[in-house]
């Protein structure tokens, strides 16, 4: 009961901080705009200042729900990685699914040049980036999803994971090798992350892919607790080790590739959030840490953004350094003086 009551406790803070910050989140930025005009402009009614309106309805606000659903679904990713390797230091991209996307995105970037006109301007539009994006991380997928039929030992699709990873990193080293500085650059500043570019149909569809991805992980929560005390005993449970397998990598695979597709490849964010919550909630009960770690996520993004945004400054900065310029001491501190990893 004592538990059960801390937990309620646990949760309503986190809701409250993630309200809160999101309010913040779309008040700061180059222009402040008061609270109450944020709430006229969310139920359509008067505000001060009409400008106000288009830029909370059209920017802040899809950039904030970008930012929730970036931060909880690789946090997310990140739990489920974790908990399928037993590995505190396996993240939502060990699968080498961000440098798939990486490839895909290159491939654009610095193959448009070879093509004139119309259709150069289409490879380099917004949504032939996703696309590039997604088969690139689906690409990488497949092949990771069809060693793991034949292998036994989770630990070798880690490794398989991690060369894909090197292979993809050099073909994109080649290119880039080749290719001239302009279009260099445009693949560096898409590395760099950022929340700020989705119009309400983008943020819709990624909606829906982490509507996907966060039900086939819960769908899997007594798997994935049964897999904590090893595979022999969840295989004791009468648990399919491999159909397990391929639910975790396809939940992992559908929430972290369609994030990257859509707002670039963000470091951290899933490595670091399931240590902060166990912090907090140091339970291993997923049906618990998976609740917790989707708001966790979501505030620790919405708390980078704001950063990011420098209030009061017409500058944004990239979000994949705010990532680990706040995160990565906050972790280090923490686990430094609790000394453990919940596995």
């Amino acid at each position: 009961m004592i538990l059960r009551r801390k937990y309620i406790l646990t949760f309503s803070l986190l809701t409250l901080a993630l309200i809160g910050l999101l309010f913040l989140n779309i008040g700061l930025g180059s222009v402040k705009i008061p609270l109450k005009d944020i709430i006229a402009s969310l139920f359509n009614l008067e505000v001060s200042r009409e400008s106000w309106r288009y830029i909370v309805l059209e920017y802040r606000l899809p950039k904030a729900i970008t930012a929730i659903l970036t931060g909880s679904g690789l946090a997310v990713s990140g739990l489920l990685m974790q908990t399928l390797f037993r590995n505190p230091l396996a993240g939502p991209y060990v699968l080498g699914l961000s440098s798939g996307a990486s490839l895909g995105v290159a491939i654009v970037f610095m193959g448009a040049g070879l093509f004139g006109g119309a259709f150069s301007a289409f490879l380099l539009s917004k949504w032939s980036i996703v696309i590039a994006s997604s088969l690139g991380s689906l690409l990488v997928l497949l092949a990771v999803m069809l060693a793991s039929l034949r292998l036994r030992d989770t630990m070798a699709i880690l490794i398989i994971g991690l060369m894909f990873a090197s292979l993809t990193a050099a073909v994109v080293s080649v290119l880039a090798y080749f290719s001239p500085a302009s279009q260099l650059q445009q693949y560096v500043f898409w590395s760099f992350g950022s929340l700020g570019n989705l119009s309400w149909e983008e943020v819709s569809v990624l909606g829906l892919f982490w509507t996907i991805g966060i039900f086939l992980s819960v769908a899997g929560i007594k798997n994935l607790n049964s897999l904590l005390l090893g595979e022999q005993y969840a295989k004791s449970l009468g648990v399919s080790i491999q159909r397990n397998r391929l639910l975790v990598i396809l939940a992992t695979s559908i929430l972290a590739g369609s994030i990257t597709a859509f707002a670039g490849p963000i470091a951290f964010v899933g490595l670091a959030v399931p240590h902060l919550i166990r912090q907090v909630i140091p339970v291993n009960n997923h049906s618990i840490l998976i609740p917790a770690v989707i708001l966790g996520g979501a505030i620790l993004m919405l708390v980078c953004d704001i950063a990011a945004q420098m209030p009061g400054s017409e500058f944004t900065l990239p979000i994949n350094a705010i990532t680990s310029l706040i995160g990565a001491p906050v972790v280090i501190w923490l686990l430094v003086r609790k000394r453990r990893f919940l596995f």
